[in-house]
Order: C-alpha cells, then sequence, then structure tokens
C-alpha cells in the first residue's frame, strides 16, 4: 500500500510547482515521462524552502527552517517521511544518489535569506550557488541518471543556467526584495543610485551566462534536451522584456510573461528544436 502513499507525495510535489511556476511546470511537461516526478519532487523541496523564507511573515521562520533542515535529515537517513514533499525529495535523493552537499548549500542559502545581508562580491556568488546553482545540479543528477563523467562536463554550464535564472529572479522581484522584504542581492549595490548603467552591467553578465549555458543544454539527454531548452527560451522571454524597462520600471513594477505569450514561446521554441536539432 505504500505505492499509494508514494504517488500522492509525487502528486503533491507535481500540484506545488503548477501552483507556483507556470514557467517550469510547462518546462517539466516536456520532460520524458521517466523523469518528471523527479524534478516535481525537487522543485516541490525548493519551493517549500523558499516559502518559508519569503512567506512566512508572523512566523518564526528561523525555527520553521530549522525544523525542515531537521525532517530533510531524518527522512534521508530513514528514507521515509509523512510530509508529502519531502517523501518524494528524498526517494528522487536516493534514486539518483544526488550529493547531499548541495541540499546543505541550498538550506544555507535560505538562511541568508532570514539575516540583513550587505552583498559583496563573495557573498553575493555563495547566495547564488546555494540557492539556484546547487538546484540546476541536483536536476542535472537526475538528467544525466547516473553517468558521472556526462554529469561532471556538463556541471559548469548548469551553474551557469542557474545563475543567469536566479539573476533575473533578482531583476524581475527588486520592487518586492527591496520594499517588502528588505533585501537587496546584488553586490555592493546602494539602491538609492540604481541606475539604466548598473541595470545594463548586471544584464551584460546574464547574458554572457546565458550563452554558456546554451552549449550545454544541447549536451544534455534527449530525455531532458528540450524541457530545459524550453525554460531556458521562457527566461529569455522575461529577460528581453526586462531590457525594455528602464531602471525605475523595473523598481515600480514586477515584469510577468502572460500565458498567452508562454504558449507561443512554446510553440516557437518547439518549432525551433525540431528544425535545429538541438
Amino acid at each position: 500500500m505504500k505505492r499509494l502513499f508514494d504517488e500522492l507525495a509525487y502528486e503533491v510535489s507535481k500540484r506545488t510547482t503548477e501552483k507556483y511556476s507556470t514557467s517550469f511546470s510547462l518546462g517539466i511537461l516536456a520532460l520524458k515521462p521517466c523523469i518528471r516526478n523527479s524534478i516535481y519532487a525537487i522543485y516541490g523541496y525548493v519551493r517549500l524552502a523558499d516559502e518559508i523564507v519569503d512567506s512566512f511573515h508572523g512566523y518564526d521562520r528561523k525555527r520553521l527552517l530549522g525544523q525542515l533542515y531537521l525532517d530533510t535529515n531524518c527522512a534521508l537517513e530513514e528514507r521515509i517521511s509523512l510530509n508529502p514533499i519531502l517523501q518524494s525529495f528524498q526517494e528522487t535523493v536516493h534514486k539518483y544518489k544526488i550529493d547531499v552537499e548541495l541540499i546543505s548549500q541550498f538550506l544555507h542559502s535560505m538562511e541568508m535569506d532570514l539575516n540583513k545581508v550587505d552583498y559583496n562580491s563573495e557573498s553575493y556568488k555563495e547566495y547564488i550557488y546555494g540557492s539556484a546553482e546547487v538546484v540546476g545540479l541536483m536536476c542535472l543528477q537526475v538528467f544525466t541518471e547516473g553517468d558521472r563523467k556526462l554529469y561532471e562536463e556538463l556541471k559548469p554550464f548548469a551553474m551557469k543556467l542557474g545563475s543567469a535564472f536566479q539573476k533575473i529572479n533578482f531583476l524581475r522581484d527588486l520592487k518586492q526584495d527591496y520594499h517588502t522584504l528588505g533585501r537587496t542581492y546584488f553586490p555592493n549595490l546602494d539602491m538609492t543610485v540604481f541606475d539604466n548603467t548598473i541595470k545594463s552591467q548586471i544584464e551584460n553578465e546574464i547574458h554572457t551566462e546565458f550563452k554558456e549555458a546554451l552549449l550545454g543544454i544541447k549536451k544534455l539527454p534527449a530525455s531532458a534536451k528540450f524541457g530545459v531548452y524550453l525554460a531556458y527560451k521562457y527566461y529569455l522571454s522575461l529577460f528581453a522584456k526586462i531590457r525594455k524597462k528602464s531602471s525605475k520600471e523595473i523598481l515600480e513594477h514586477r515584469i510577468r510573461i502572460p500565458n498567452t505569450h508562454k504558449a507561443l514561446v512554446a510553440l516557437k521554441s518547439y518549432l525551433r528544436y525540431k528544425i535545429a536539432y538541438l
């Protein structure tokens, strides 16, 4: 009967992904069915931790995050959890032998969000590594299905893609992060002088990372290639929209891509993928 609970666990992770991210949900649907559930499990777990630090105001977030850390370790050790998201996550970790150190680095970055941090270049890189790059590496271990040589080859590209995604999120969420959460992730940045020149410098970094990441996407196994390419194209379209806005506009409004536009991006990406044989 445990099979029913496992099915429920993966379904909860899937529904969590669908609730919080249309882009990633569509990207995961473009993966081969054999690996979809595991990527849902990773995203569900990441989302759970992110919600604690971003949304649970009025609660003891430090205690809740600490409890998640303990529950995660317990689930990994005992290979079972009554929390459906943790259950699907621990099964995925064991199935694909995901490095536990990646999980620790992720939770460390989540802990950084609980404190007021004046980011310098070093802490900025540290945060991005733990909050985004390691998530890409967890997914890459699923995509490569135990092929350690391929994993090591694609690792730098996965990290570049995760970093680009995260920096785009920083720009997209600049208004909420600064005005609501009191966070400024970009290093040595005084938000009172954030202007188009500073914005362009950040965008140039993202552009370079996107170019490098695409080289790795082309080398992914067939089971994962189009799904990752689709997520890449979604973020590329969001990035294009952000680049058209002034620094003042992104400080005042959260930039979004309508679902109708996402559907168009999906169609164009599929046609391009088939033509180019990425």
